[in-house]
Parts: C-alpha cells; sequence; structure tokens
C-alpha cells in the first residue's frame, strides 16, 4: 500500500468509526426514551384496581376483582374474593392501552369448568380504567363484556 491508499484507508476507517459512534449514540438515546416512556407508563397504571366485569345491555356485573400492578408494570394480578391470586400476563402496550390475557383458572360462576383465557383491552386515564374483555370457558362458551375499574391505592 502506498502513502496515498494508506492515507485513504485511515480516513475511511475514521468515517466508519464515526458511523459506527453516531450509530450507538443514536441506538443508546433511543433505548432511554423507550426506557422514560416505559417507565412513565408503569407509573400510570401501578396501583390497587377494582375491577368490574360486565355484561349484556344494562352492564349487569358478573364479577368484581382486584388487581394489582407492581410498580415497573411487570407483575400483574387479579384476585377474587376468596380465592387465590391469578397471574395476569401483559400481551402489549400502546399509548394509554394495556392488553392482557389471565387464564386458565377455576370459574366462579360455571361450576366445574374453567375458565381457559380471559383477554382484555384496557384503556387506562388517571385513577379510571374502561375496556372489554373476552372470556373462554373450558365447555366452548365465549363471554363478551365491558370491564371498568378505580384504583383505589397506588403502590
Amino acid at each position: 500500500m502506498d502513502g496515498a491508499q494508506g492515507l485513504c484507508h485511515v480516513v475511511n476507517m475514521a468515517k466508519s468509526r464515526r458511523s459506527i459512534l453516531h450509530g450507538c449514540v443514536t441506538i443508546g438515546l433511543h433505548l432511554a426514551v423507550l426506557g422514560a416512556a416505559a417507565s412513565a407508563g408503569a407509573q400510570t397504571v401501578a396501583g390497587v384496581w377494582t375491577n368490574k366485569y360486565m355484561i349484556g345491555p344494562k352492564d349487569s356485573v358478573i364479577a368484581t376483582v382486584v388487581i394489582t400492578v407492581s410498580d415497573d408494570a411487570k407483575t400483574w394480578s387479579m384476585k377474587f374474593p376468596d380465592r387465590p391470586a391469578i397471574p395476569v400476563r401483559v400481551v402489549t402496550t400502546g399509548g394509554d392501552s394495556v392488553v392482557t390475557d389471565a387464564g386458565p383458572y377455576p370459574s366462579t360462576k360455571r361450576p366445574g369448568q374453567s375458565v381457559t383465557l380471559l383477554h382484555a383491552v384496557s384503556h387506562f386515564k388517571g385513577d379510571h380504567m374502561t375496556g372489554t374483555f373476552e372470556a373462554h370457558y373450558s365447555g366452548g362458551l365465549v363471554v363478551d363484556g365491558k370491564t371498568e375499574a378505580t384504583r383505589t391505592t397506588h403502590d
């Protein structure tokens, strides 16, 4: 390699390093912003919520549960009265919305059956949540309805 080729090689390496460094800084800033957004979202929904599941034209309450969301919003559970807590999985989040799944667990309304999947889409605003749910039972029945909750305690 002669002097001119060597100089071009050094310049190209420097440009390449600059591009790599720029990419790393950009990715780092992006991850920091995402982390801050996730943290803000976690603080928005963290706490203990009293949640009603409703069906029918008059929004008849079929169940009331307590939902607990950890400070980091990674650990969710729901608890029916006189029953053990049931883990809730967060499927996805976006804006004010959280999609969750739970189950299987023994049905509180249909003796001998299980809820194989409880799928919910929830929208949070301050200490209030509204949304929809779909409950799949082991006997094949699927029940759709609305859900509404109020935060009773901030974690």
